[in-house]
C-alpha cells in the first residue's frame, strides 16, 4: 500500500510538472477562476480523486480589439461608400440636366459624353451637312479632257471594254431617256470600286506589314465622292418602286462580281471601272444635251451639290450635270493609271496615288 502511495504521488507529481497542472480543492479553485479572469480552467479528475485544473490563457481582450477594429474599417468603408454615391448622384443629376437640355435642342443624348460636333461656315454660321465638311468641298475642274480613251490591246483590256460595253445595252434600255434615274442608277454601281478596292488594299497593308503609297485614301475619296453623286440625284430624281429593287440586284450582284475580279486581277479590275467612267461621261453628256433642248426641265440645282462642289448662288442643274461629268473623267484617269501601274509589274504602292485629284 505504501509502494502505490508513491507512486501514485509521483505520477501526480510528474503530471504537474508535464501538464502545467496543479491539484487543488474545489473551494481554491473557484477563487483561482476568479483571480485569474484571462485563464480558461478545465476541470480534470486527478489520480487521488483530486481535481486537476488545467488552466488555458484565453484570448478575450485581443478578440474585443478585433472586433473593436473590425467594426471600425466597416465603419469607414461605409461612410467612403456613402460619398461615392452622392458623388455618382451629383453626376447623374449633372448629366440628366444636360440630357435634358441636349434634347430641346434636338441633339442625341448619350452616357458616353460624346459632344455633338459643332462646324461653321467660312461666314461663321452653322454648317448644315453632317455627311461632309467644309474642308471636304471643293471647285471642280472643268477643264479636264472629256474625249480621253485607252485603246484595248492586250486580251485583258478587250475583255474589260467588252464586258462594259455589254452593260451598256440593257441600261438603255430599261431607262431609254430618263436620264435623272439613270445616273442615280449608275451612281450606286460607280460607288462600288472603289470601296471595294480600298478595302482589299487596307487588308493587304495589314497582312503585309507594308504602306499602302495612299492608294486605300485615294480609293476611298472615289467611293465618297461617287456617293455624293448619288446623294446630289436623290434630290432630282423620284426612283420608282421596281427601280429601288434593280438597285438592290444590281448592287449585289456588281459587288460580289467586282471583289472576285479584284482579288483575281486588279489591273483587269481596274482596268473595268475606268472603261465605266468613260461610259459615265458618255451618260452625262447626252443628258446635258435633254437639257439643252428643254425635254428634261433646268431645275435649281439642290443645296447639297451647291456646298458640296462650292457652286455659285442660282446655279442650275445643268451646273450640277457639269461638275459630276468632270468627277467621272478624273476617275476614269486615275483607275487606268492604277492599271497600268499592275501591266507594269509594280504594285500601286510603288507610285505615290493621286490624293485629292478631281
Amino acid at each position: 500500500m505504501m509502494m502505490m502511495r508513491q507512486s501514485g504521488s509521483r505520477v501526480a507529481g510528474l503530471g504537474s510538472r508535464l501538464f502545467s497542472t496543479s491539484v487543488i480543492n474545489k473551494g481554491v479553485h473557484e477563487s483561482s477562476r476568479i483571480a485569474k479572469p484571462s485563464l480558461l480552467a478545465k476541470e480534470v479528475v486527478g489520480v487521488n480523486g483530486g481535481v486537476v485544473d488545467t488552466f488555458v490563457r484565453a484570448r478575450p481582450a485581443v478578440a474585443v480589439f478585433g472586433v473593436r477594429q473590425y467594426s471600425s474599417t466597416v465603419t469607414l468603408q461605409g461612410e467612403t461608400e456613402k460619398e461615392k454615391n452622392k458623388e455618382e448622384e451629383k453626376k447623374v443629376q449633372n448629366v440628366n440636366t444636360t440630357a435634358d437640355s441636349e434634347k430641346e435642342k434636338g441633339n442625341i443624348v448619350s452616357y458616353w459624353g460624346v459632344p455633338p460636333s459643332k462646324v461653321a461656315n467660312k461666314d461663321g454660321t452653322d454648317w448644315k451637312w453632317a455627311c461632309f465638311r467644309p474642308w471636304e468641298t471643293y471647285q471642280a475642274d472643268l477643264s479636264i479632257d472629256l474625249n480621253k480613251h485607252h485603246v484595248p490591246i492586250t486580251f485583258l483590256d478587250k475583255l474589260a471594254y467588252w464586258t462594259v460595253k455589254s452593260l451598256r445595252w440593257p441600261t438603255d434600255l430599261f431607262f431609254q431617256r430618263r436620264y435623272g434615274c439613270r445616273a442615280m442608277m449608275l451612281e450606286t454601281v460607280a460607288a462600288v470600286p472603289g470601296m471595294v478596292g480600298g478595302m482589299l488594299l487596307h487588308c493587304k497593308s495589314l497582312r503585309r506589314f507594308e504602306h499602302s503609297g495612299g492608294w486605300i485614301k485615294a480609293l476611298l475619296e472615289e467611293a465618297e465622292n461617287e456617293r455624293m453623286h448619288l446623294m446630289t440625284f436623290m434630290e432630282v430624281a423620284n426612283p420608282r418602286w421596281y427601280e429601288r429593287a434593280l438597285v438592290f440586284t444590281v448592287q449585289g450582284v456588281f459587288f460580289n462580281a467586282y471583289f472576285l475580279g479584284y482579288m483575281i486581277s486588279p489591273k483587269f479590275a481596274h482596268r473595268v471601272v475606268g472603261y465605266l467612267e468613260e461610259e459615265a461621261i458618255h451618260s452625262y453628256t447626252e443628258f446635258l444635251k435633254e437639257l439643252d433642248k428643254g425635254n428634261i426641265e433646268n431645275v435649281p440645282a439642290p443645296a447639297i451639290a451647291i456646298d458640296y462642289w462650292q457652286l455659285p448662288a442660282g446655279s442650275k442643274l445643268r451646273d450640277v450635270v457639269m461638275v459630276v461629268r468632270a468627277d467621272e473623267a478624273h476617275h476614269r484617269d486615275v483607275n487606268h493609271f492604277a492599271s497600268d501601274i499592275h501591266y507594269q509589274g509594280r504594285e500601286l504602292r510603288e507610285s505615290p496615288a493621286p490624293v485629292g485629284y478631281h
